[in-house]
């Protein structure tokens, strides 16, 4: 991708725009739904690159981050939400605000579930869902799971019964089962309209954002329970050369004891989320990167207002 540093990648179409094809398509497609259904690892196989973190942990997403597909005739702006949640701290709630927020700003929504999900979680999000008088799409992810095509059945049945004026896509993300005709279906629903941002935008956030991102990735695959959710990354230094980038990255924790488990015995635990970051890094910029990590304690910056603010959670 783009990896001019001062600017965001996504540059807003305004700006000597070329001339866009008659007819050209454009939209916003918000992907919403609980924890852990597979909304991000369906975002980057629609977007066809990796945008959105993954692991096998709830929670995983924090923000709301934009990828843009584009061709000749049309411009897919997509959105991945944190899932849905009841919330038990400050942050929580602004996790919430993005997910509710992308409920109002949608050409077409695409909520996400999968073959063990209860279709009555979070039944207040969904109630809201239902009612929407734009195109939804339910997404019935991980069908790979299923051992036949009457549960499969029974399935889409109760969603249909949940949802009657949605469109039901089985699909399975990590197999790429289905996703090429829910695409198709999506560019079909797009409106008329020229681009909203450029025709070589792939995202609207900037390279720091992506560091952030694939450190704080390194740290919920490193580490169990409460510990990588107490964690928020600030990139300090992000200094590109042509033929490389140095990378200061600060990981605070909310307290010294969290401090000490980050850091490990010797700074064992702290120097594999390092190697294993830089690695990513490089493969997602292709340059060499040269990777510091700093861990600090900020206590309790999930319920600090000031922080989550300086963190990009609060405007």
């Amino acid at each position: 991708m783009e990896n001019t540093e001062n600017t965001n990648a996504a540059v807003n179409a305004d700006a000597a725009t070329p001339e866009i094809n008659p007819g050209h398509k454009a939209g916003f497609v918000n992907i919403v739904g609980n924890p852990n259904v597979g909304k991000s690892t369906l975002m980057n196989d629609l977007v066809g690159e990796r945008i959105s973190i993954i692991t096998n942990k709830a929670q995983t997403t924090r923000h709301r981050i934009m990828g843009i597909v584009n061709t000749p005739d049309y411009q897919i702006v997509y959105s991945d939400t944190p899932g849905v949640l009841k919330p038990k701290y400050r942050l929580q709630e602004s996790m919430l605000e993005f997910s509710e927020g992308a409920l109002t700003d949608a050409d077409v929504l695409l909520y996400v579930t999968d073959v063990v999900e209860d279709p009555e979680k979070n039944s207040d999000y969904l109630d809201r869902v239902a009612k929407e008088k734009i195109p939804v799409l339910l997404v019935i992810n991980k069908v790979d799971l299923l051992k036949g095509n009457e549960q499969l059945e029974e399935l889409i049945a109760r969603w249909k019964t949940r949802l009657p004026n949605s469109e039901i896509f089985p699909t399975s993300a990590t197999e790429h089962f289905n996703v090429d005709n829910l695409k198709a279906r999506i560019v079909e629903l797009l409106p008329v309209a020229a681009p909203y941002f450029g025709k070589d935008a792939l995202t609207d956030k900037p390279a720091r954002f992506f560091v952030t991102e694939i450190v704080r990735e390194k740290l919920l695959q490193n580490y169990d329970k409460e510990i990588p959710y107490s964690t928020e990354v600030v990139v300090e230094k992000f200094d590109e050369k042509e033929g490389a980038i140095h990378i200061m990255a600060v990981i605070y924790v909310e307290r010294d004891s969290q401090k000490g488990i980050i850091i490990g015995k010797g700074g064992e635990k702290i120097k594999k989320v390092g190697i294993e970051a830089r690695h990513d890094i490089e493969t997602f910029f292709g340059k060499k990167v040269y990777l510091e990590i700093f861990v600090k304690v900020e206590k309790d910056w999930r319920n600090r207002e000031n922080k989550l603010k300086a963190f990009g959670y609060i405007d």
